[in-house]
């Protein structure tokens, strides 16, 4: 049920990509305000990832678990429906909020309900090989329907998974535990996080069209970074904190947090650019691009098993290096590949690498960020590494957009190559950031928390 979720959640990650062009035709986009079908939901899923961390803490698992999909769904229906840019980018804002809410209810569903070590990395390599599947459909349902049925559909094809999922989930998932008495919901922290981290994300996507200098640009991101301190003050002397500071403390969590970063803004950037060499330079449609997206996700997938092994084996630490290492390489491989008159093939040993070293990274990183994790904190300890995971997404798409279109002014042709080839250069070599950050992680196998209670094997389901 829980792989299920993240099946959803990549699907509609990359059939939206392949439908951008026609959405931007059939809705009115220009060429500016196209991004925002994609920048809308990221900025309200960065900035709600700690408020939905810290609801399902305290409001419930199942509860978090299905309220999410339900938005999910409605907001999907409500994208397809609408005619208007503006209506759009609010349907994919809800869309979300509704992701925001569901990671890290199902992360820390993940957390509580498996042990700690092989059981939990075991889980988390199922979750995340659900995730490539939902890529490889994802990329290929997004050209089919695209092709054949219009744009709308790949908003439709949302609603009754999300919908089935969380009617299935009240019937599999157990109830959730009463509420724990004495700890209340911090709605000053709740409203500084989400404001802050919002204005940052929105900060960090609008640079590059507005300008960095711009007044809107400048505004967002100090305000972003006013209000996350301020948030941090809130949480330094309030007794129950959205996100209590001696989760700091934690030396994995701290470190997954910077890995994650580093990974979505290096290795989350090539769909991106993967998508525009194949339809902005070669002409690909939506169904050719589709499909050239299948054996990076069906590799991907392969590797998330193998990641659960070597996390068994070595360690998160060696794991997440050695996916960093392959990343890079396979990064570096598929810019060489890319040609003004080079073919798909050019471009295959950099994609098996890349998608090699990403299903690596991808589950030992989760698997850090919650090791050492008390069971009554797994879901803001999951939120704070995937607030970074978004940051890092925007901002490394940011930058990394901003190096590809340095110097050119088209946004079609050949004349693409060089910048595209250049951004994937950069991103390889930014990875070593990553592999310096995941060297502080512990090399010790992993070990439960000392102010964990143990459980019983039927009872652990139902924590």
């Amino acid at each position: 049920m829980l792989a299920f979720a993240q099946f959803i959640s990549a699907i509609d990650y990359n059939i939206v990509y392949v439908a951008l062009p026609e959405i931007g035709r059939e809705v009115g986009f220009d060429a500016h305000s196209l991004q925002w079908v994609v920048s809308g939901y990221a900025v309200a899923y960065g900035g709600f990832l700690l408020l939905g961390g810290r609801a399902a803490d305290l409001l419930g698992r199942r509860r978090s678990f299905t309220t999410a999909l339900v938005l999910y769904g409605l907001a999907s229906l409500v994208g397809g429906l609408v005619t208007e840019p503006g209506l759009l980018v609010a349907a994919r804002a809800v869309q979300g909020l509704g992701g925001a809410l569901l990671l890290p209810a199902t992360l820390s569903l993940i957390g509580t309900s498996f042990t700690e070590g092989a059981e939990r990395n075991r889980a988390l390599a199922i979750w995340g090989g659900a995730g490539a599947v939902g890529l490889a459909l994802g990329s290929l349902l997004g050209g089919v329907l695209t092709n054949y049925l219009g744009w709308e559909s790949v908003f439709y094809v949302n609603v009754p998974l999300a919908l089935g999922a969380a009617a299935a989930a009240l019937a599999i998932i157990p109830k959730d535990a009463p509420r724990e008495r004495g700890r209340t919901f911090d709605l000053t922290g709740a409203l500084t996080a989400t404001i802050g981290f919002t204005a940052l994300v929105f900060g960090v996507v609008q640079g590059p069209e507005a300008g960095w200098t711009s007044a809107e640009t400048i505004t967002a991101l100090l305000g972003g970074v006013l209000f996350i301190g301020l948030f941090l003050l809130v949480e330094s002397r309030t007794a129950h904190p959205l996100m209590p500071l001696h989760l700091f403390r934690n030396r994995s969590l701290v470190a997954a947090m910077g890995v994650t970063f580093v990974f979505m803004g290096t290795f989350g950037a090539q769909y991106y650019f993967f998508t525009v060499y194949l339809q902005n330079v070669h002409g690909y449609s939506a169904l050719a691009t589709g499909l050239a997206f299948i054996p990076s996700a069906l590799v991907g997938m392969i590797a998330t098993k193998l990641s659960e092994r070597l996390l068994d084996k070595a360690g998160a630490r060696t794991t997440i290096i050695t996916g960093f290492l392959v990343g890079a390489a396979g990064m570096t491989s598929l810019a060489a590949g890319m040609s003004a008159d080079g073919g798909y093939p050019a471009l295959l040993p950099g994609i098996v690498l890349l998608s090699v070293g990403q299903g690596l990274g991808w589950t030992a990183m989760f698997a850090a960020a919650g090791t050492g994790v008390d069971a009554k904190h797994q879901g803001i300890a999951s939120a704070m590494a995937s607030t970074t995971q978004q940051i890092g997404s925007a901002v490394g798409l940011a930058v990394l957009v901003a190096i590809a279109n340095s110097g050119t002014h088209t946004t079609t042709g050949p004349d693409l190559v060089p910048g595209l080839r250049t951004a994937g250069f950069t991103a390889a070599a930014l990875t070593l950031l990553g592999i310096v950050i995941a060297a502080a992680l512990r090399t010790s196998k992993t070990v439960a928390p000392k102010d964990a209670t143990p459980q019983k094997s039927e009872d652990r389901v139902a924590a």
